[in-house]
């Protein structure tokens, strides 16, 4: 098994094709969603939303990566990615936002800046 000073920094959760959890989930790294969720999701990580993937509640996270679908609140710190088969249906908060065609949005969109860009 291989040492790590820092082990939050080298793990990825798995939650896979199948798995329906329904509570809210509070995760220190990255997370991988192929399952269902019906909760509320924190993440202090990158949060990737698998194709199969759903979610049912209110998402907070660093990043994130949406292949799946969403219904519910969306606040990403830095940027979110809506990939083409991404499906959401909720408000969206996020300093940068990048969606790819045939990506489905049905919401509204805040766009913040970082207190570091602020300061330039």
């Amino acid at each position: 098994m291989a040492k790590s000073n820092d082990s939050s920094s080298f793990l990825t959760n798995m939650i896979t094709s199948g798995t329906n959890i329904v509570g809210d989930i509070t995760c220190n790294s990255d997370i991988r969603i192929e399952g269902n969720l019906q909760g509320n999701l924190s993440v202090k990580g990158k949060l990737v939303l698998g194709a199969t993937g759903e979610i049912r509640g209110e998402i907070t996270c660093q990043n994130c990566d949406i292949e799946g679908k969403v219904e519910g609140r969306i606040t990403v710190q830095e940027l979110l990615s809506l990939r083409s088969t991404a499906k959401v249906d909720g408000d969206v908060e996020s300093s940068k936002l990048a969606i790819e065609p045939g990506a489905v949005f049905t919401g509204s969109c805040s766009m913040k800046q970082r207190a570091a860009e602020v300061k330039k």
